[in-house]
């Protein structure tokens, strides 16, 4: 089933289900972007803006007309003749503070980065143990039909129940392993 954008393109109509995530998402992330702090907000958008090639080309100008200034260019009288100590400050503290906002909207960052990571493994787990238990029931119906189990299947090991712990454990051996520890 295809359905056709405002540009005219064709395209796969989604399932309703997958509709109702993606607006569920969206609402999520709009809630989120609601409670920001203003600070959060403010950083954010310094962030975006020293991320972008018109905050390099308005330093390039900057950084140009402030040096042929000083140079005297235009007959201007310089304030901050060479070797540019003004501006040599100036720049050093914007980078102490671009460093910083930065720092505010990374950590802000790995904080929702996190959250989806947690959401992910709960997610995952659930998953897992929804699996785990279909297979119990479907070899429990096979076994009440009647029927054969192959031989050479590995179906009573997926229907052991998986303990995170236990597959952490399991991944902190190899790891240990390959390092040679």
């Amino acid at each position: 089933m295809t359905g056709e954008s405002e540009a005219g393109e064709k395209h796969p109509v989604l399932a309703g289900v997958l509709e109702q995530n993606i607006r569920s998402i969206s609402a999520l992330r709009d809630r989120v972007a609601v409670r920001r702090s203003a600070q959060d907000r403010i950083s954010d958008a310094i962030t975006d803006f020293s991320g972008h090639m018109a905050f390099v080309y308005l330093h390039v100008l900057w950084f140009a007309g402030w040096i042929a200034w000083n140079l005297g260019a235009f007959g201007a009288k310089p304030f901050d003749p060479f070797p540019f100590g003004l501006l040599t400050l100036i720049v050093s503290l914007e980078a102490i503070f671009l460093s910083t906002f930065v720092l505010i909207s990374q950590n802000r960052i790995s904080e929702d980065a996190e959250r989806r990571t947690s959401l992910h493994l709960q997610i995952g787990l659930l998953t897992e143990h929804e699996m785990t238990r279909a297979l119990r029931m479907l070899d429990q119906i096979q076994t009440k039909l009647g029927c054969d189990e192959e031989p050479d299947t590995d179906l009573k090991e997926l229907e052991q129940e998986v303990r995170p712990e236990d597959v952490l454990h399991e991944i902190e051996k190899m790891q240990r392993k390959v390092r040679g520890h």
